[in-house]
């Protein structure tokens, strides 16, 4: 047994097939809106399908009707211990003792193997996320995008995926050639010369050391020298400086990068001119005039004839331009040839994470890719909203080091990598995200993390105070344990959160949502703080009780599967779990 609600649910379509096959449903209907989760008020039962409410209109039968008939064909299944029929329709189950033990017998005899699945077929998925311009250290706004993004690609790996990260490196705009002359302000502070920098250069104190490095291997080489002679150099010098700063904050989290993409390598190579070629086989670029943009027009716009892809006929709203007037390229073009290079690599699937400001560059890119593979290859975009910092009540805006917002760096420095990873991931991506560094850091509830480091930390202290009492608590003892001793009713919550797992992981995996792993994790911890908690008012409940040595045994069994739950998935999320907590 793996995924208890993926055989539950496959067992109510299969009766579903039954009933339409003895001419109690019509034939065809189709059962893929038909689920079976928890119900949202546990008193209810275990799980609950929707199945006759969903089939009620095309089976021409009221759900209730349909409840019915179904509840009574699945009352027979061992496995289920109680049905009703509740509300408008739906079937509120309750499994029974036995199958609520073996999910317990499931997680130990697999291990960490418990809840992976091969969902993902040894699919290929390309996950690009982070790509900040080569301009400046890593804010806090790219840290939840590179945890968000390396997460999901830990998600997909453990659902069976093949996945590649990728670091898509913006070295070809005009933001480059700005960085340089920064650096060059920089250059000439070493020499004692006062910087001045363009409106919109970057100041930041970052560009300090990268700038004593250059004086260092360079000397006075470009000193009093025009910018042409030391513009070239510098660009690379400054981006190949950042990057492998950023690449060391990577690190700090806990993420490295299969790839490593320039888009200065799409220049003057072909690839763009490749790409648009094909999209102009394929009968999807074209030369026309955009209309004007809606409200009031910008003092230099005009009408002038571009090279557009049709991007409305993959989903867009407006075709876009991939060349200006003048010959040269837009900003939407290298975009184009990227896309179309890693679909020649033999992805199956792309996810691009986004900054919530790069709303607006959804559907074209969907469209580009669509178009470029014919629908073959689908593209997900995930936008990350913006994180707000905190500290002793107050908003956190600056900082000293970069001149204008937090770096990744300073926020790993203050609360480390740990809590950095999860607290990114307590909410939906697409939800602003507050961070108050006070809280993060109590070791209280308040604090997500510690909460669920602090179950595992408390199932590791029963197990090596067990082993003290002279128990064996090996897994291979374990799956010994009688665990029908485990009858209270937290112990049964307890168990039947472990039996959640699997649909959780594909749920998050089908969904692309790993905060859900996140919520999952603190869930399971909660209840397994009720059942300790229990204890100490209660030496029955205690998981270790010296006078009783069978109950004793199915409850650190009870622990030690929801050891396991929560280190597979800390390690999804890239956090540690905790063996003691200090």
């Amino acid at each position: 047994m793996m995924n208890i609600f993926a055989e539950i649910r496959k067992k109510v379509i299969d009766e579903l097939a039954a009933m339409a096959s003895e001419g109690e449903l019509p034939k065809g209907l189709n059962f893929q809106n038909v689920s079976l989760e928890p119900p949202r008020d546990a008193a209810h039962g275990d799980m609950a399908t929707n199945a006759a409410l969903v089939l009620s209109k095309r089976s021409g039968r009221p759900p209730r009707e349909i409840a019915t008939v179904l509840a009574k064909r699945l009352s027979v299944d061992p496995r289920i211990k109680q049905l009703n029929v509740a509300g408008p329709g739906f079937i509120n189950m309750r499994l029974s003792e036995k199958m609520l033990h073996e999910v317990l017998v499931c997680a130990l005899n697999m291990g960490n193997a418990y809840g992976r699945s091969a969902m993902g077929a040894d699919r290929r998925v390309n996950v690009e996320f982070v790509s900040a311009n080569p301009t400046g250290p890593l804010h806090v706004g790219h840290t939840r995008g590179a945890v968000f993004g390396d997460s999901l690609a830990n998600l997909l790996e453990y659902s069976g995926f093949d996945v590649t990260r990728e670091y898509y490196i913006n070295d070809g705009g005009a933001q480059v050639d700005t960085l340089a002359r920064s650096l060059y302000q920089r250059y000439l502070e070493t020499f004692g010369r006062n910087a001045i920098f363009d409106e919109n250069g970057y100041p930041g104190d970052y560009l300090v050391p990268v700038a004593e490095k250059l004086r260092d291997r360079y000397g006075d080489a470009f000193l009093d020298q025009p910018e042409e002679m030391w513009l070239s150099p510098l660009r690379d010098f400054a981006t190949d400086s950042i990057m492998d700063s950023i690449r060391r904050d990577l690190e700090e989290l806990g993420i490295s990068m299969d790839v490593y993409f320039s888009e200065k390598s799409l220049y003057g190579t072909g690839r763009i001119e490749e790409a648009i070629a094909e999209m102009d086989k394929k009968g999807l670029v074209y030369e026309g005039v955009l209309d004007p943009p809606k409200g009031k027009l910008p003092e230099d716009w005009e009408a002038r004839k571009q090279t557009l892809f049709k991007s409305t006929l993959h989903g867009d709203d407006v075709d876009r331009p991939v060349k200006k007037s003048d010959g040269s390229w837009t900003y939407f073009a290298p975009d184009i040839a990227y896309h179309y290079d890693k679909a020649k690599r033999g992805f199956d699937m792309l996810i691009d994470i986004f900054g919530a400001d790069h709303a607006g560059y959804v559907k074209r890119m969907k469209a580009a890719v669509s178009g470029l593979s014919d629908g073959k290859v689908m593209l997900d975009i995930k936008l990350i909203e913006l994180v707000r910092l905190f500290k002793e009540g107050r908003p956190v805006k600056m900082s000293k080091r970069s001149g204008t917002f937090v770096t990744l760096r300073e926020v790993v420095d203050e609360v480390g990598p740990d809590v950095t990873r999860f607290v990114m991931l307590t909410r939906r991506n697409d939800a602003v995200l507050d961070f108050d560094f006070d809280k993060v850091l109590e070791q209280s509830r308040e604090n997500p993390v510690f909460y669920v480091q602090y179950a595992h930390a408390r199932i590791k202290s029963v197990l090596r105070n067990a082993k003290k009492s002279g128990i064996d608590v090996s897994d291979n003892s374990l799956l010994e344990a009688d665990v029908s001793k485990l009858s209270h009713e937290m112990q049964r919550s307890l168990a039947k959160k472990l039996a959640e797992w699997p649909r959780i992981v594909e749920l998050a995996s089908k969904t692309f949502e790993p905060h859900r792993i996140a919520l999952y994790l603190n869930e399971l911890s909660a209840g397994l703080h009720s059942l300790w908690n229990l204890g100490n008012d209660d030496a029955g409940m205690r998981f270790i009780d010296k006078s009783d040595h069978d109950s004793t045994l199915a409850k650190i069994a009870l622990a030690r599967a929801c050891a396991i739950v929560i280190s597979s998935g800390l390690g999804i999320l890239g956090v540690n779990p905790a063996d003691e907590m200090r």
